[in-house]
């Protein structure tokens, strides 16, 4: 009733708000929403290693001072085979385009520890931002601390951008050593995108933004200049032909590097974003950290620790129906949910031997909450074959 209340009331306006909507893209699985989570600072979206986890469109949202960021975290775009192979709703093919109509800036996420797919965006993705090319957009590279041998981002990079950040080519001064064992520490010399001379001048924000990119690459011993003299070819139109050959976006405004799951330079991002929002009404009261319910909140989470421990497709069949919603005699708020799944072999799987897979879904999902709704939360499941 509390979160209703929030989402209902008048936003708090500052005297001069400033709004700033993110939309965050990827393929399934990228980290999207570990990275949502570490922006907000609390954990709301789900997250499983598992493709496909957000099943729908949610928003959460940072309110800094007189600035307020919206997030979108939207599904992982993907194709009508792959949605229909995994049960997924229409929402997950719309969801993420809706989300860049109402977008004043998309973050394309993308998972450098995946050797496959880490050279060239998706075709999914190259779609997206084709549709909306006049949205600013920003590269970042995800997984960076998985990632051994660290020279290998210099292609990577190359790659992701066609060679071109910010309107201008990038020039490769030095190259990584081979043998760089750095974390997500020091910058790659990348996200100025602009001759040194002219870091600043040339910057709306000036030295103050400036210095929010520092740190957000990787490492000093590599260094991305720009050439000052050849200017990438203004912004066009692609069409489904040019998008054929393409393996990455000529226009990225910037490029961050980080491990959302340790949330390594993820502050560095979170400064950049602040400083990049307009002058505009809040849409949320300043107390509201999710547009979600606290029912979608716990399905969520449930559903994310039941992709955890069921093998291959078998979570993607299961239906959840919340029997019990109510508060204890001590203020605990105390939860039933029955999760039904098709097929009496995947009762038994969910069930486990002597009860140990539900119980330890139960268990950990009722500790996330807890962290979600910072009160005490008392959680059953039963597991029921769909009649």
């Amino acid at each position: 009733e509390e979160q209703k209340r929030l989402l209902e009331n008048r936003p708090d306006q500052p005297q001069n708000p400033k709004v700033l909507r993110i939309a965050i893209i990827g393929a399934p699985n990228a980290g999207k929403s570990t990275l949502c989570n570490q922006l907000l600072g609390r954990k709301v979206f789900p997250v499983s290693k598992k493709v496909h986890t957000t099943r729908c469109k949610a928003r959460g949202i940072i309110t800094h001072e007189d600035t307020q960021l919206i997030i979108l975290d939207t599904p992982g775009l993907t194709n009508p085979l792959k949605a229909k192979r995994h049960n997924l709703d229409e929402a997950m093919l719309t969801d993420p385009w809706d989300s860049m109509e109402h977008a004043d800036l998309v973050l394309v996420l993308v998972d450098v520890s995946d050797h496959w797919t880490r050279n060239s965006l998706s075709k999914e993705v190259l779609k997206c931002l084709s549709q909306f090319p006049h949205i600013p957009s920003v590269l970042v590279l995800n997984k960076v601390d998985i990632l051994k041998k660290k020279f290998l981002l210099l292609e990577i990079v190359t790659d992701l951008t066609e060679g071109i950040v910010n309107g201008k080519k990038l020039e490769v001064k030095s190259a990584v050593k081979p043998d760089s064992r750095s974390s997500v520490k020091s910058p790659l010399q990348i996200t100025r995108a602009s001759p040194p001379e002219s870091k600043a001048s040339g910057s709306p924000c000036g030295q103050e933004k400036n210095q929010a990119r520092e740190g957000s690459g990787l490492d000093k011993s590599c260094d991305f200049g720009v050439s000052s003299t050849e200017e990438a070819q203004g912004l066009k139109h692609y069409g489904p032909e040019d998008l054929k050959d393409m393996k990455g976006w000529p226009h990225f405004q910037e490029i961050f590097m980080l491990a959302a799951l340790h949330g390594e330079e993820v502050d560095t991002l979170k400064r950049y974003l602040l400083m990049r929002a307009k002058p505009g009404s809040w849409e949320f009261h300043s107390d509201v950290l999710t547009s979600q319910s606290p029912q979608e909140i716990c399905d969520n989470i449930i559903r994310e620790k039941v992709l955890e421990y069921l093998p291959l497709e078998v979570p993607y069949g299961v239906t959840q129906v919340t029997d019990v919603w109510e508060e204890g005699e001590c203020g605990e708020l105390i939860i039933v949910q029955s999760l039904l799944v098709p097929r009496e072999s995947h009762k038994r799987m969910l069930i486990g031997r002597g009860g140990k897979v539900i119980s330890r879904i139960a268990q950990e999902a009722g500790q996330d909450l807890m962290n979600a709704f910072l009160c005490d939360v008392r959680l059953k499941l039963q597991v029921e074959v769909k009649s």
